[in-house]
């Protein structure tokens, strides 16, 4: 990349680029970036593109139906949660500011509902967690409430299932509490209603919609250590159940559905710097998890995106000496 960049968010564009925006440079007189730039699958080149018009981090990004991608929240160079939202145009390269949103929030979620409207749920704002969330309409550019989730909880994940609904897991709030429950949103309604808990408490985990439509929740931190559970969400029955421990304890990793229906698993934040550099696959035809080929630069809050070509560009984060990473590099299946 041309500038460094962790806490930062990855979007894959229609025409097969990578944005990447915003988040924290250590080596900037204020440490927040506004910068975004492009990775070209086609040339391996990242070239700079419109700035946003907020520096910020701890963000999320969504990349909308009719191509745009819209930035929200997150923590700017004020050192206050942000409420304020973006639009980031492809065509022509260029940031448009959107309405903002109700209440201010960072290590909140963001899901790109079927009906083409995004629901931002949970964050915090200083010491307050929000149970609130809100629906971004991009045909009208406003954001209106919906129902509230039942717990308070940010550094939770959200994904979208093969029914509609959302589903939230884990998440911590100022309690010093590490949640083992998980809930759902249904579009047609507007409501949550509380699913099944997992078997673990965990916050800065991940959570991958599987091409079996189980959703694989891993990693992640206890409050105690980073863990090396992983479990299996069943939309049809509500249900968790166990599968394969990873090799290594994460949190702040990244998870990956590859195109062969495989999660390949980087990086993180352990106290084992060796482990940082390895990756990991899970085979979910097995519930087993394989070591695979080893990264080049130790790294976590860094992002990972799929491509359509089937390799995983790995970007920026921070590294050994807790300097931020302008660097990047392929994962492909063909050559780990």
């Amino acid at each position: 990349m041309n500038s460094p960049h962790l806490r930062h968010t990855a979007s894959v564009l229609p025409n097969g680029k990578v944005l990447a925006a915003g988040g924290f440079d250590l080596m900037s007189s204020t440490g927040f970036t506004n910068v975004a730039e492009l990775y070209d699958p086609s040339t391996g080149k990242w070239t700079v593109t419109g700035s946003m018009n907020n520096a910020r981090y701890f963000h999320t990004s969504s990349v909308l139906s009719n191509g745009k991608v819209l930035i929200v929240g997150g923590y700017n160079y004020n050192y206050t949660t942000f409420n304020g939202a973006e639009l980031y145009d492809p065509s022509t390269g260029t940031w448009t500011l959107t309405s903002n949103m109700n209440y201010p929030r960072y290590l909140h979620s963001a899901s790109v509902l079927s009906n083409g409207k995004v629901l931002v749920a949970g964050g915090i704002l200083s010491v307050t967690n929000w149970t609130d969330t809100e629906l971004y309409d991009p045909s009208t550019g406003t954001w209106t409430i919906t129902g509230g989730m039942n717990v308070q909880r940010h550094g939770h994940t959200a994904s979208v299932l093969s029914n509609g609904k959302v589903l939230v897991t884990g998440g911590f709030n100022y309690s010093t509490i590490a949640y083992t429950s998980a809930e759902l949103y249904d579009p047609s309604t507007g409501t949550w209603t509380l699913t099944g808990s997992m078997r673990y408490s965990r916050w800065l985990h991940t959570e991958t919609v599987l091409s079996n439509g189980k959703v694989l929740v891993t990693g992640g931190y206890d409050l105690n250590n980073c863990t090396n559970t992983v479990e299996l969400y069943d939309p049809s029955t509500g249900t968790w159940s166990t599968t394969g421990s990873m090799n290594s304890p994460r949190c702040w990793h990244t998870a990956s559905l590859l195109l062969n229906g495989k999660v390949l698993v980087v990086g993180g934040l352990v106290y084992d710097y060796n482990t940082l550099y390895k990756a990991e696959l899970y085979d979910p035809s097995t519930g087993t998890w394989t070591l695979t080929g080893k990264m080049n630069s130790i790294r976590y809050f860094h992002t990972a995106s799929v491509l359509s070509n089937g390799k995983v560009l790995v970007a920026g984060g921070t590294g050994f000496s807790n300097d931020t990473l302008a660097s990047s590099e392929l994962f492909s299946l063909s050559t780990k």
